[in-house]
């Protein structure tokens, strides 16, 4: 790779390497296994970019990474099937003199962790569009292209994610989406 190929290749795709991880925390439910898929997306990207064709790079990276985890959950399945455990890495703040700041910490890990309990029940197709969507901030267009599927099957998989989410966090669910 030449070295202007690998300075553009740092400004263009590098930026995104917290989108990356988050997506592949989501989907595998495990921070050292997001890791190292990301650091094999970031490889292959690497070895691939002269098939990068100047589109959007967050979701040309962020579809690398999402087919480095199915390949992942495909290569363990065995190991992950027994899993129940759902792992998540939350930062651990330090003591709290103040006891109303206290109480609002564990509210806030509290509904942190119900959130990635209910994220986890969702299948894996909902809960790649809901984390695309509303945690990345991902327009339609971009989640279509990452997950190779047409924009109205996004649409139609968010709103199904968002219902099913809504379900599962025991919300009310508005019959209009």
């Amino acid at each position: 790779m030449a070295p202007s190929d690998r300075e553009r290749f740092e400004h263009l795709v590098l930026p995104h390497l917290d989108d990356a991880y988050a997506l592949a925390h989501y989907l595998l439910h495990d921070g050292h296994d997001a890791q190292d898929v990301v650091h094999d997306a970031v490889l292959r990207a690497l070895r691939h970019f002269d098939t990068y064709r100047n589109g959007d790079a967050r979701a040309w990276l962020l579809s690398i990474v999402r087919n480095c985890c199915h390949s992942w959950r495909e290569q363990h399945r065995h190991t992950v099937a027994g899993r129940t455990a759902i792992h998540t890495d939350v930062e651990r703040s330090p003591e709290l003199p103040d006891p109303a700041m206290a109480d609002q910490h564990a509210i806030q890990s509290s509904e942190r962790d119900r959130l990635h309990r209910a994220l986890a029940t969702l299948p894996d197709e909902f809960r790649e569009v809901i984390v695309l969507r509303e945690l990345q901030e991902l327009s339609y267009n971009q989640i279509s292209i990452i997950t190779g599927v047409p924009a109205g099957t996004v649409m139609s998989r968010l709103a199904r994610a968002r219902k099913r989410l809504a379900s599962a966090l025991e919300l009310p669910v508005s019959e209009e989406g």
